[in-house]
């Protein structure tokens, strides 16, 4: 307290250090906000440079989005800016959002710790105070909720917080519907560690960089705490892991997450084999060819359906079976019908490739259309391990009278042994791989409640058909090895043409095109132009 202040009244002196307080919330927070410190116990919130850095950026714009590393205590300034807001202007709605309510609730916790160490003139009278939420006699509050779709839908938010933003499951959604309530002018902060890419957090802080949207990003990675050395970097790959570390500490999208597939392996596959194919064919460009076939060489198909439901793809792999290499991809929306053409004539245009389609849902339909029209490399599986995605009356007019049908079972058996194999393949190296499309997918291939699939909003047919591929060349390999008897039950057989005549590649086939096809009425139609 300065001379001059000393000779005012009490009342007066007050009055001064809340204006103070008002205009400067570093100030406030260095002398009047208290935290619970883990190891420290009750301590003064001292912040350090970084911190009244993004403190003054959260006063200056809108929308702000944090990607930071572990413990830099953003969470704890973002509770200091909410408390401040509520003791200094009227009527501030905060709301903080969180993968759990437990969560959201730490913040509400936080706020209230440091309000009830408040000295007693700068308290408000509260008229709500509970683990949930602090509501003062000025009309400001705060409030946690669990990330649910209504989280902030039916009131006015003048200040979102989005605590742990990666991790949020249909943020989407939830940033959606209460982006509607900040219509008004309010304030939105959504901080988060990366949890790998293609998540809302990582589009919106990746846009944000490129001076797309709302959002002004800062990133905050271990090295700004300015008590944190290299020793201690090195410490977090000993106690939290090479890949988690990476995460939490150094701000990294593309080695952070839970994708099925090691991010620095894709990161290797993406230098080491990703590259544009020779050629596009259709119209959309629908169909990535790497190499033209090759009349000594046994190729395989292995087609994923799309369920029908306009939100998937039907897709497809051309496998070099000897190399291991993918050397053609297919993706689009499509009819089965048009779909069964499709592979049926690349199919043989591929040295009549061993075709595998997967047998669940409308499956059935592309295997009856390439029944229909001849195919005969078609990979067949036992009836009986057939259960999912056709009923019986279907399986038995697809019969052949062995107790096998047409197409290959995604079962909770054979989907795990399957991706299994795809993990193993890529981690040793042993696949070629050179679309980016199917990259993409292998990048939000994830971890889910224990189960490997698609991120929310993002697809895995192109990931699913490379599954499949590999563990029926991984068996076909295993059988002729152990010189079985490779039969239509594991694998089915490659067909080795007879050719005779030399050339890059020839058809072995009835039709010595297999882009026409019968159009019912005596007559043909070339279906060419799908591809």
């Amino acid at each position: 307290m300065s001379e001059n202040q000393s000779q005012l009244p009490l009342k007066e002196i007050i009055k001064q250090e809340w204006l103070r307080c008002a205009q400067d919330p570093v100030y406030w927070m260095k002398k009047y906000y208290w935290i619970q410190h883990p190891q420290r116990g009750r301590i003064q919130f001292n912040l350090y440079p970084f911190q009244e850095k993004v403190l003054i950026q959260l006063q200056k714009n809108e929308y702000t989005i944090i990607n930071k590393s572990r413990q830099l205590g953003i969470s704890t300034l973002a509770s200091a800016y909410a408390l401040w807001l509520m003791l200094f202007q009227k009527d501030k709605n905060i709301l903080c959002i969180a993968t759990k309510q437990e969560t959201a609730k730490n913040m509400v916790t936080k706020v209230r710790f440091a309000y009830d160490s408040l000295p007693k003139w700068m308290q408000i009278k509260t008229s709500e105070h509970n683990k949930l939420s602090l509501r003062l006699a000025n009309g400001s509050q705060i409030k946690a909720v669990g990330a649910t779709a209504d989280a902030g839908r039916s009131e006015a938010v003048t200040f979102l917080i989005i605590d742990e933003a990666a991790f949020i499951e249909g943020i989407d959604e939830i940033f959606a519907s209460a982006q509607q309530t900040l219509a008004t002018g309010g304030q939105c902060l959504a901080l988060s560690t990366p949890y790998g890419t293609g998540n809302w957090f990582h589009k919106t802080f990746t846009k944000a960089q490129n001076r797309e949207g709302k959002f002004v990003p800062l990133s905050l990675p271990w090295t700004v705490h300015p008590e944190r050395t290299q020793v201690w970097r090195d410490a977090q790959n000993e106690i939290l892991g090479l890949r988690h570390a990476a995460q939490e500490c150094d701000c990294d999208f593309s080695t952070s997450g839970d994708t099925v597939i090691e991010p620095d392996m894709l990161n290797f596959y993406e230098a080491s084999f990703i590259t544009e194919p020779m050629e596009k064919r259709g119209i959309d460009g629908a169909l990535w060819l790497w190499e033209l076939p090759d009349y000594s060489k046994d190729y395989m198909i292995v087609a994923d359906v799309a369920r029908g439901d306009g939100t998937d793809y039907s897709a497809f792999h051309i496998f070099d079976v000897a190399e291991a290499k993918q050397v053609g991809e297919y993706k689009a929306q499509i009819s089965t019908r048009d779909y069964a053409n499709v592979l049926f004539a690349i199919a043989t245009e591929y040295n009549d490739a061993l075709l595998v389609v997967e047998n669940a849902n409308i499956g059935w339909s592309v295997l009856e259309h390439l029944i229909e029209r001849g195919y005969r490399n078609l990979h067949y599986s036992s009836k009986a391990d057939t259960t999912m995605g056709a009923n019986e009356a279907q399986m038995s007019r697809m019969e052949n009278g062995q107790g096998m049908v047409p197409g290959f079972t995604t079962s909770m058996k054979t989907r795990p042994l399957a991706i299994s194999k795809l993990v193993s393949y890529i981690q040793e190296k042993s696949v070629i791989i050179q679309s980016k499309r199917l990259l993409t997918e292998l990048r939000t291939f994830v971890w889910k409640n224990g189960k490997a699939q698609a991120q929310s909003g993002y697809n895995d047919d192109l990931v699913m058909a490379l599954a499949i591929g590999l563990f029926l060349r991984d068996s076909a390999l295993r059988f002729r090895q152990q010189n079985m008897e490779l039969t239509r039950a594991a694998l089915g057989s490659f067909h080795t043409n007879n050719h005779s005549s030399a050339g890059v590649f020839s058809y072995n086939s009835q039709n010595s095109n297999p882009y026409k096809i019968d159009d019912g009425m005596g007559g043909t139609e070339d279906i060419s132009w799908l591809l």
